[in-house]
C-alpha cells in the first residue's frame, strides 16, 4: 500500500477535477469502478463528494483473482467505501492462468475481457460507470495501438464516453496527467493500493510505460498532450468514417446481415472496406484483421457464381450467395443423430427453439428432429405430390450454410416418417394453426425472431 496521512478533513478538490465529475447526465445510480489504485481512489473520493447527495453513488471491485495481494486489495477497496458510506459490490472473476502469453493476446487481454463483461452484466439502464483512465493511460494506448497497425479507430484511443450493458460509461479524468493526479492525492492524504503486475515488463503495456514512454518524453515534452491530440483527430475522422458507411449502407440497400454484392462493386477499395469494418461493429463484432485486404475482397466479391467464398473473422465470417454478402455469426454445434421433441417441452436445436404443445385427446406419433442427410422430399398438402426438398430450398434462395443446419422435423417411425416442418420456414397445416388437424401444435422459433 502507498501510506497517505489520514485524509484532510474538509479537503477543497480542485475545480479541474471536480468539474467533469459534475458535468455528467442524468442517472439512475452511479458506479465507480474501483480497482484499489491511486486514479481510481481518486476518482471515489471525487464522485462522493460531487454526487454522494444528490444520487446514488455505487462503487463496483473487479477481483481478478491473479496478483499475491488480491484478497489485501479487497479489503482496501471494502474498508474504503465503508468509509464514505458507498455500497459496494465485488465481483470475483477467473481467469486462466495459462491463457495467451504476456503479450497483447495473453492474460492481459484476458483479464480485460472477463473485467467488461461482469461490468456489461451489473450496468442497467439509466446507470453510468466511471472509469478512471487517465491522459498517460490515453497515450499508452495511443502508442500500444500503433505498434499494433492499427486504423483510425484503434488511434483514436479510448473514448471518453460510449455504451455499456444497458448504460453508459465515462472518463472523466481522459483529460488529466497521472503526475496531477497524484499530486492532488496525497495533497489530500489518499492511501491506495499499488498492483505489483503494473511493474512486470514483461507485458507490453508495462515495458512502454516504463521503458518507451519516458524516452520519449525526455526528447519531447509534452507527449500525453500531443498524443491525445493524435487521438482527437483520428476519432473525428472515424466519426466521419462510420457516417459515411452508414450512408453508403443505406444507399446500396443493406438489410441486417444480408448486403447487395453489386453495389460494393462501384466503391473503392478504402469504401469497401470501411463498410465493412462498420457493418461488423454494427453487429457487435470486431472488424476483420485482415494484411490484404484487395486480395481478400478480391476473391470474396469476384469468385466464380459456382463457389462459395468465405473470409473468416473473429466470431463471424462473410460468405458471398447468389448476388448478396452476408455476415455470418458463428453457431452452436447440433447434435449429430436425431432427437426426440417430447410433447409438452422446448428443445434448443442450435439457433432454434421447437416446442409441440400437447393435445388434450391423444399422445402424438414419434416426432423427430435432424439435419438433412440428402434425398429428402416434402408433401406441402397432403392429397399433393411431394418435391425434392433440395430444389425447393433452392428455389427460395436458402444459402447453402443454413440448409445444412436447418432443423427437419419428421413425424412417425424413424425410417418411415413424414417431413412436418422445415426450420421456421414451412411447418404442416396438421401441426400449426388454430385447427391443426393432428391436435398437436408444433412451434418453431428461430433466435432472430
Amino acid at each position: 500500500m502507498t501510506p497517505g496521512a489520514e485524509p484532510t478533513l474538509g479537503f477543497h478538490w480542485p475545480e479541474a477535477l471536480c468539474a467533469p465529475v459534475r458535468a455528467l447526465p442524468d442517472f439512475s445510480r452511479l458506479w465507480v469502478a474501483l480497482s484499489g489504485g491511486l486514479d481510481s481512489t481518486l476518482l471515489l473520493h471525487l464522485a462522493a463528494q460531487c454526487h454522494g447527495g444528490a444520487g446514488p453513488v455505487n462503487a463496483v471491485h473487479i477481483n481478478h483473482q491473479l496478483q499475491p495481494n488480491a484478497a489485501e486489495t479487497e479489503a482496501f477497496c471494502r474498508s474504503l467505501c465503508a468509509g464514505l458510506n458507498v455500497p459496494l459490490v465485488v465481483e470475483r472473476v477467473s481467469v486462466a492462468s495459462g491463457e495467451g502469453s504476456s503479450g497483447s493476446g495473453g492474460i492481459e487481454e484476458a483479464a480485460r475481457k472477463a473485467r467488461y463483461a461482469a461490468l456489461e452484466r451489473l450496468v442497467e439502464p439509466g446507470d453510468l460507470l466511471l472509469m478512471a483512465h487517465h491522459g498517460d493511460d490515453q497515450a499508452e494506448t495511443v502508442l500500444f495501438r500503433l505498434l499494433r497497425g492499427s486504423g483510425v479507430a484503434g488511434l483514436a484511443g479510448m473514448p471518453a464516453s460510449r455504451a455499456l450493458g444497458g448504460g453508459r460509461l465515462f472518463r472523466p479524468l481522459l483529460h488529466l496527467e497521472r503526475s496531477e493526479l497524484e499530486r492532488w492525492a496525497r495533497a489530500a492524504g489518499l492511501a491506495w493500493i499499488d498492483d505489483p503486475s503494473n511493474t512486470d515488463e514483461r507485458f507490453d503495456r508495462n515495458f512502454l510505460r516504463h521503458r518507451v514512454l519516458p524516452l520519449l518524453r525526455s526528447r519531447w515534452p509534452g507527449l500525453a498532450r500531443r498524443l491525445r491530440h493524435t487521438a482527437d483527430a483520428c476519432a473525428e475522422s472515424e466519426t466521419l468514417n462510420r457516417k459515411l458507411a452508414a450512408l453508403q449502407w443505406q444507399s446500396l440497400a443493406g438489410e441486417g446481415d444480408r448486403l447487395p454484392v453489386a453495389g460494393l462493386y462501384a466503391l473503392s477499395l478504402a469504401e469497401q472496406k470501411n463498410l465493412i469494418r462498420w457493418w461488423a461493429r454494427e453487429r457487435g463484432f470486431q472488424p476483420p484483421s485482415i494484411t490484404d485486404w484487395r486480395q481478400s475482397l478480391n476473391d470474396l466479391l469476384y469468385a466464380g457464381q459456382d463457389r462459395e467464398p468465405e473470409l473468416r473473422a473473429d466470431g463471424f465470417s462473410l460468405r458471398r450467395f447468389q448476388g448478396d454478402l452476408y455476415l455470418v455469426p458463428e453457431t452452436r454445434p447440433l447434435p449429430e443423430t436425431p432427437v426426440v421433441v417430447e410433447p409438452g417441452s422446448s428443445l434448443r436445436w442450435g439457433e432454434w427453439t421447437l416446442t409441440l404443445v400437447a393435445s388434450p385427446k391423444s399422445p402424438p406419433p414419434p416426432i423427430r428432429v435432424s439435419t438433412r442427410q440428402g434425398g429428402e422430399r416434402v408433401r406441402f398438402h397432403p392429397d399433393g405430390p411431394s418435391r425434392s426438398l433440395k430444389k425447393w430450398l433452392q428455389e427460395r434462395a436458402v444459402p447453402p450454410w443454413e440448409r445444412a443446419r436447418l432443423p427437419l422435423v419428421f413425424a412417425g417411425p424413424e425410417g418411415a416418417g413424414e417431413l412436418i416442418a422445415i426450420g421456421d420456414l414451412w411447418c404442416s397445416e396438421q401441426y400449426s394453426g388454430g385447427a391443426h388437424a393432428a391436435g398437436w401444435r408444433l412451434v418453431v422459433e428461430r433466435e432472430c425472431d
